[in-house]
């Protein structure tokens, strides 16, 4: 399987991914005018012409961007569908010259396993916060905040 840039045409597919797995209280809604506006931060793994997977790399500041939205159909789940997409966001970033890549997650166990280490959340900038502020947890915030040094 390989990752490649998410296209526009995408962006439906990714959306109903996404909204799955906020039914189950894993992950952040995203609107579709959302991911059309940020569409060149994903990265999607495709079986066919069918979107399976996606993560997005959004770029924060000049030395900082956050991986975001990572999602996989439960079918490709524990195949190293996740690992592709967060090396395909951490490859890109390296490209880009930032320094420093976090998330927000409910599983930080997936996260430490590529690299990430858990700090506390008030060492991120306050400038991350942006995307709290629409979440229904905010502020009871049960996500844990891992970074990964290039």
């Amino acid at each position: 399987m390989n990752t490649e840039k998410a296209r526009t045409s995408d962006a439906t597919s990714i959306q109903r991914l996404i909204n799955h797995f906020v039914s189950q209280d894993d992950i952040l809604p995203r609107a579709l005018s959302e991911i059309y506006e940020n569409i060149r931060d994903f990265f999607v793994v495709r079986e066919g012409d069918r979107v399976i997977a996606c993560a997005a790399l959004h770029i924060n500041w000049v030395d900082l961007a956050e991986i975001r939205s990572l999602v996989a159909i439960e079918e490709g789940q524990h195949k190293g569908i996740g690992s592709l997409l967060v090396q395909a966001c951490l490859d890109e970033a390296k490209g880009l010259g930032i320094t420093t890549v976090y998330c927000l997650t409910r599983r930080p166990t997936f996260f430490e396993k590529q690299g990430f280490r858990l700090v506390d959340k008030m060492e991120l900038p306050r400038k991350i916060w942006g995307d709290c502020y629409h979440c229904p947890k905010f502020p009871n915030c049960d996500a844990l905040a891992l970074i990964y040094h290039i």
